[in-house]
């Protein structure tokens, strides 16, 4: 009997679920980091900043001066980017982050911070 179960069992009708077509992941900003002369910048901290709620995620430039750390977690309202690298600091820029029913993107998709001299 236990046999026979198993073999009903098999031909239960199947529920097809519907396919999610947002991202799993989280869509992240591209921050490349640079000196005032221009050579990327390994180790520097990156803090976007979400201007409404004060909201913060902190990244360090890896040895291309970029990272990815800052993400749609911060979203929808703006980010404010800023680096630092010892005693230099980038001026801000500020990041829109467009969003649909599955994601926030940001808007630029890839910011370059200059530190300053």
């Amino acid at each position: 009997m236990g046999l026979g179960l198993l073999a009903a069992c098999d031909q239960a009708p199947r529920v097809q679920r519907a396919v999610d077509d947002c991202e799993a992941e989280l869509v992240s900003l591209r921050v490349e980091v640079v000196s005032a002369e221009g050579a990327h910048i390994r180790g520097a901290t990156v803090t976007g900043t979400n201007v409404t709620s004060n909201v913060s995620i902190t990244g360090v430039t890896d040895e291309r001066g970029v990272t990815t750390a800052i993400n749609e977690s911060l979203a929808p309202s703006p980010v404010r980017v800023v680096a630092t690298a010892g005693a230099k600091v980038s001026p801000a820029q500020q990041v829109e982050w467009l969003c649909d029913s599955c994601n926030c993107r940001p808007e630029p998709a890839t910011v370059q911070l200059r530190l300053n001299p």
